[in-house]
């Protein structure tokens, strides 16, 4: 049986993310609440992590008495006091909306256990920002988990003006605790991560829309080259090309005009090509997510 772990985890946001951080901290063995202002999401997002949990146990990955002790260590609740109050670890994973991310931490801190840290799992805004909600903005640090969490290894721990080597010392020790891989980040727009991914995606569509090569050799190239798991156009595709317009437009505004957007990405967010989630972005996808073969944008149809 995993080891049950003395510290209470607090989670607020029940969505894909706040999902998936709430699955990695049970199966850890810490007895974590998930927290959300909509019944019908912590439904989602418990149902979610039992078939996560179930699906471990039909490959083998964990036996059925860890799976259902996994589930007996989740809670939820509508109410964010009540899931902060005592615990040791608080992460945020609510809307990317800064004065959503205020509110919520100034409400959960004072409730939480004495010297707890708080995690922002924020992949654009300011960590030093969203630290001047708190009354000791030391404890905050961004902690940027990737989708999907129980499949991806990396966590980025983000420094803001005020993140003390204490919290980033706990903060690196949850990590490891749950499996996962860190790296240390001083804040900056767009962290690592989601600064190359929108470098690369956003020279493959100006590749494409110049017709050096096809969206689907590119993504080969990437794939077999490189060795990426995906593409960068079929990770834009995968990520929404909305989301990566907005993240473009950001890195413009703050790092430059080498991040200015591609005018293909800019049409088909016109366009309402968003990715796998409209049915058509660089591909097109049937109705149950699965990319169509050959449905590759070509210049010839831009």
């Amino acid at each position: 049986m995993t080891a049950e772990r003395a510290e209470k985890v607090a989670i607020a946001g029940a969505g894909l993310m706040g999902t998936g951080v709430a699955h990695a901290f049970v199966s850890a063995g810490y007895t974590t609440v998930l927290a959300d202002i909509s019944d019908e999401a912590l439904e989602r997002a418990r149902t979610g992590i039992a078939g996560i949990l179930d699906t471990g146990v039909r490959l083998g990955k964990l036996t059925a008495d860890n799976a259902a002790a996994a589930k007996d260590r989740l809670g939820v609740t509508t109410d964010l006091a009540a899931a902060a109050t005592g615990a040791s670890l608080f992460v945020e994973t609510v809307s990317e909306e800064l004065a959503v991310k205020l509110s919520v931490i100034a409400r959960a801190e004072p409730v939480l256990a004495p010297g707890a840290i708080i995690g922002t799992n924020t992949s654009a805004l300011s960590v030093t920002e969203i630290g001047r909600s708190a009354a000791d903005p030391g404890r905050v640090v961004g902690m940027h988990f990737f989708n999907p969490v129980h499949k991806m290894k990396l966590i980025e721990l983000v420094l803001g003006l005020g993140t003390t080597e204490e919290t980033l010392a706990r903060a690196r020790g949850y990590a490891d605790a749950i499996g996962k891989t860190s790296i240390v980040v001083n804040e900056a727009p767009g962290l690592t991560t989601s600064r190359m991914s929108a470098m690369l995606g956003n020279e493959a569509m100006y590749m494409v829309m110049e017709g050096i090569a096809t969206a689907e050799d590119i993504d080969t190239a990437h794939r077999l080259g490189f060795n990426h798991p995906l593409g960068p156009l079929e990770l834009g595709d995968v990520t929404g090309w909305d989301t990566r317009l907005s993240v473009l437009r950001y890195l413009h505004q703050t790092l430059g005009e080498k991040f200015r957007p591609c005018p293909l990405v800019v049409k088909m967010v016109a366009a309402g090509r968003l990715g796998r989630k409209s049915g058509a972005g660089v591909y097109e996808y049937t109705a149950d997510g699965q990319k169509i073969p050959n449905s590759g944008l070509k210049a010839s149809a831009l």
